[in-house]
């Protein structure tokens, strides 16, 4: 059986969104699937066959695209164009102002029809490399794209004069200067479109520029500790390294030695020094601004989080919203109708309206330079990678370009109650006389140190304080969303940690946060004070403001959640919620508006899985943040109100370029002042 897999290759020569969906034509006809090309990544990922790969690369390439797997490859071709490009456009300018010049100064040699010749011929042949290269490839590709128009405009407003050059007609017949413009101010054009692409992509760029390219690695030299100074690439799993102050993290790992304060305001938008010390886990990028660290290498490659946050946002970009599937429809169409309205301009000036050739000729070249759909093709791209990249930037990762589409008509959100809206603090424990308190401990850290809910977390880094308590070693150990984990020994006792849902048929209170059974019987119990995160309040607050109405949604018992609604500020809220409880609740929120859920533990998983917009924070389970689609990178609740306004923004830049483009373009009168 043939094997498929996931394809990303870089594409250089596309020069608009239709050389894009000429590229996908392509992919489509050699048998490729699930097929995403994105100009302004210059980009396309595609599913095939590995065998075929080196054929679909040859076609392209026979296309006239320059094709590569690699990133640093990418780097150094992308930056020769641009200076290539930029250097192109300095010539085409320099050439051209003499021309502009001849038409609105009274200098005579400027009118020489062989000098406007000679300084067109250098404008022209950049234009025809530039642009008849693309035109050509577009054709091969069957989706003509915009260079078609430039090329045939510019090109025929050089023949033209040139005709009238050599049959010496006058200057009537001299239209370099327009031909000439028209490449330059195209050129000059495409240079800023280039130069705005940069910047709508430095968030990846200043995310890749955040790890340092050598690490100092930790070797025994005749019994003596030493540090070698090493290439990034060669860090395996278990290497100890060494960071001193001013020095960045070269990759994720844990600290064995030392402590510092670490700036991880890039990586997570947060602006605070983060206090580390020995067991602190930290994130390769960051920066070290006091103290020295030894640290052991746990994450390298596509594993550490860096990469992964740069995945998640490629995937993002890349990925288009259900609104730039109008915009590449029309684009499509747009020049072979383009085209035919050329002709037909000039055949109803001509041998209707009686114009001369000359002025039939100038309104058809007319009607192709000023018809390209460069706004319309690039208005969706350039704004999605700008939003997405401004997101990233504070801290919030989008899985994908149509939850910003999605994210802008919110009317409902869902919040998990522990871990998302309060801290979940462990506070104390009580057990039961039989069981020794030591023991109680170690066995209630060895099965909470297998769930990844936050209270888990909590409970785990507390008991771990106590002197004496070890991992108790259990055979089995199964969780049971919503409910709790069940842990066997060798012995064949089971023990049972989890909510007061555990003895609703025995006679014990009920107000507790965990309980702990041995073969069916409560052992004891443990508390946890539900303190509601700081700025909780004053999200809510913001989010009722703008027309969101918040839910509380909590697996909890309602002693415990009416406490936090009220300090947070929600009506709307719900206690003793099973996991598929959660999800029907999601599921008839639905049918009233857009919903998003906000959670953090594995039991939301099916409630955000099943929500239009879902919303996880960092330092959730891991099941949590696969099923999200926005991830806060430093579990800040503030970041939401903030990624519903970029939503906003970024929908109505989209919809304002797109409405002017098809508004100028369905006026009947708006092109005449260009004749």
């Amino acid at each position: 059986m043939t094997e498929s897999s996931k394809i990303k290759l870089n594409i250089e020569g596309m020069s608009c969104v239709n050389c894009a969906l000429g590229v996908e034509k392509n992919l489509e006809k050699q048998g490729a699937t699930d097929i995403n090309v994105s100009f302004p990544n210059a980009s396309a990922t595609f599913t095939t066959a590995t065998e075929k790969l080196p054929q679909i690369i040859a076609n392209l390439e026979k296309l006239g695209y320059q094709v590569s797997t690699t990133t640093s490859e990418k780097k150094k071709k992308e930056k020769r164009k641009f200076d290539s490009f930029f250097a192109q456009m300095i010539i085409a300018c320099l050439f051209t102002l003499p021309l502009l010049l001849a038409m609105v100064l009274p200098i005579p040699e400027l009118k020489s029809p062989l000098l406007q010749l000679a300084l067109s011929i250098p404008v022209m042949l950049i234009g025809w490399w530039q642009f008849g290269r693309s035109a050509l490839t577009s054709i091969k590709s069957t989706v003509a794209n915009m260079d078609v128009l430039i090329f045939l405009g510019s090109t025929s407003a050089f023949i033209y004069s040139l005709i009238g050059v050599v049959y010496e007609l006058g200057p009537k017949y001299m239209f370099f200067e327009t031909a000439a413009t028209i490449v330059t101010l195209v050129l000059i054009g495409n240079w800023i479109e280039k130069v705005s692409f940069k910047k709508t992509t430095s968030a990846i760029r200043s995310l890749i520029e955040l790890q340092p390219e050598t690490a100092k690695r930790k070797i025994e030299l005749e019994g003596t500790e030493s540090f070698e100074e090493i290439e990034i690439e060669k860090v395996e799993l278990g290497d100890i390294l060494l960071v001193n102050e001013g020095d960045k993290v070269p990759i994720d790992g844990k600290i064995i030695w030392g402590k510092a304060s670490i700036n991880e305001s890039l990586m997570t938008g947060e602006s605070d020094l983060l206090n580390k010390k020995i067991g602190d886990e930290i994130i390769g990028g960051t920066m070290l601004e006091s103290g020295s660290i030894k640290f052991q290498v746990t994450k390298t490659g596509k594993d550490t989080a860096l990469s992964q946050i740069i995945s998640l946002i490629e995937q993002a970009q890349d990925k288009k919203p259900p609104i730039q599937k109008l915009a590449d429809k029309i684009s499509a169409i747009f020049i072979p109708l383009v085209l035919m309205a050329a002709a037909l301009a000039f055949f109803v000036n001509y041998f209707f309206v009686n114009l001369n050739f000359q002025d039939s000729m100038l309104r058809s070249i007319a009607v192709m330079v000023v018809a390209c759909p460069c706004a319309m093709g690039l208005a969706t791209p350039t704004a999605i990678i700008a939003g997405l990249g401004r997101a990233a930037k504070n801290g919030i990762l989008f899985k994908g370009a149509k939850t910003i589409e999605d994210l802008k008509e919110l009317k409902n959100i869902v919040f998990d109650k522990t871990g998302t809206l309060t801290t979940g603090t462990f506070t104390e424990f009580e057990s039961d006389t039989n069981l020794d308190k030591t023991l109680f401990r170690s066995v209630l850290m060895s099965l909470e140190q297998h769930s990844s809910h936050p209270l888990a977390k909590s409970i785990v880094n507390k008991l771990k304080s106590y002197p004496n308590v070890k991992p108790f070693h259990f055979e089995e150990i199964k969780e049971i969303k919503g409910i709790g984990i069940i842990g066997k020994d060798g012995q064949g006792n089971s023990y049972t940690a989890g909510s007061y849902k555990l003895i609703q048929d025995q006679d014990i209170e009920k107000n507790h946060s965990i309980y702990l059974l041995k073969n069916g019987n409560v052992m004891g119990w443990i508390d946890t004070e539900d303190n509601v995160k700081e700025n909780a309040p004053i999200v809510i607050k913001q989010l009722k403001s703008i027309g969101i109405k918040p839910h509380m949604l909590s697996g909890d018992k309602l002693l415990k959640t009416v406490p936090v609604a009220k300090a947070v500020g929600i009506d709307d809220f719900y206690s003793d919620k099973l996991p598929q409880e959660k999800l029907a609740f999601i599921e008839s929120l639905k049918s009233k508006g857009k919903t998003a859920m906000v959670g953090d533990g594995i039991n939301d998983a099916p409630a955000l899985t099943a929500a239009d917009i879902s919303i996880s924070l960092s330092n959730a389970s891991n099941i949590a943040i696969e099923s999200a689609q926005v991830i806060l990178l430093n579990g800040d609740l503030s970041k939401i109100p903030l990624a519903i306004k970029l939503s906003k923004a970024t929908v109505t830049t989209i919809k304002f370029v797109l409405g002017i483009y098809l508004q100028h373009y369905n006026d009947p009168t708006c092109c005449y002042g260009y004749y």
